[in-house]
């Protein structure tokens, strides 16, 4: 059976093809890069995002820049500074840097994904009894990775088993990733879901009605700090407070052997216009400042387990790092 969501990002015909995520859910349009440059326009502005899909396109882009004969020392490094939080860009960048044939390495690491996706959804699965509430934050789905999807994964899985979740949509301000993506993917996968205000997480928890909270990570430090977006913080301490299990899902790529804690993680500051605007409208004043930091650190005494294709720990220790 076809799966009901293509590929989030492949190489085709010595391009980038990719879902333009800008224009989801209104239109799932495809758009083609065949430059290093128009890549890292397209990561910059979030045309393509989500750490695992970071990952295939930093690999992609250094495959572009050997077929194209630009400087592929110059394309790593330009790829790296588009999104500094998320580790797998950097991380698909380097892997296919070191390779003897860039391109082929590249469909390798996209061909991977896929595979440790499926893998991590089947391990996680295993932690949602029948039936579970699930809540989830942002877009950990089919469209952050080449396909099946991390957080979204382990829900997908579920589904899959029969285990029948149903899932509350965190919209993700400000550039509501959970109401433009996440709810686009689960209609399209046939997932019970209710879209909700950010806001309203908490209310939902002290009522009883959330039985797991399952997120994505762009970055899990070496002591187990997890790098997400930003609101994930405030449900995991909400988690803690309501006795409700917090699950971390994430392939082992976007594990950091190099950063130690949470605290050196360097964390993305974004356009004003992202919070000060809304569809295009201004909401703010005109002359506001604004802080728009795309992500949250969560330190690892906060998070239930983690899931990787690997398996389900609960201790950072025991995190294949």
């Amino acid at each position: 059976m076809s799966d009901p969501i293509p590929p989030t990002i492949e190489w085709q015909d010595g391009s980038v093809r990719l879902i333009d995520q800008r224009r989801l859910p209104d239109e799932l349009a495809i758009l083609e890069c065949r430059s290093v440059g128009e890549l890292c326009e397209a990561i910059r502005t979030m045309a393509v995002r989500g750490a695992p899909a970071l990952g295939a396109a930093g690999a992609m882009g250094v495959a572009l820049a050997s077929v194209t004969g630009e400087p592929v020392e110059d394309a790593a490094r330009r790829l790296k500074a588009t999104r500094p939080t998320a580790i797998n860009l950097a991380w698909g960048v380097d892997r296919t840097l070191a390779a003897s044939d860039p391109v082929a390495e590249a469909q390798r690491i996209a061909a991977e994904d896929v595979a440790c996706n499926r893998q991590l959804g089947a391990h996680g699965a295993e932690l949602l009894p029948h039936g579970s509430r699930v809540l989830t934050h942002c877009n950990a789905g089919s469209l952050a990775c080449v396909g099946y999807g991390t957080a979204l994964g382990v829900i997908r899985a579920a589904h899959e088993q029969g285990r029948g979740p149903s899932v509350w949509v965190d919209e993700t301000r400000p550039v509501l990733q959970g109401a433009r993506l996440t709810a686009w993917e689960l209609s399209r996968l046939g997932i019970p879901f209710r879209l909700v205000a950010d806001a309203m997480a908490a209310g939902l928890m002290a009522a009883g009605e959330v039985d797991a909270i399952v997120v994505g990570a762009d970055r899990i430090a070496a002591n187990g700090d997890v790098a997400n977006k930003v609101g994930t913080y405030g449900l995991a301490v909400l988690a803690q407070h309501h006795n409700i299990p917090f699950y971390v899902a994430a392939p082992v790529s976007t594990l950091d052997r190099e950063t130690p804690t949470g605290d050196d993680i360097p964390v993305e500051r974004r356009a004003a216009d992202e919070l000060a605007e809304l569809a295009g409208r201004r909401i703010a004043p005109a002359g506001t400042e604004v802080e728009n930091r795309a992500f949250d650190v969560t330190p690892a005494e906060l998070v239930t387990a983690y899931v990787t294709e690997e398996g389900v720990v609960s201790r950072p220790g025991d995190l294949p790092i």
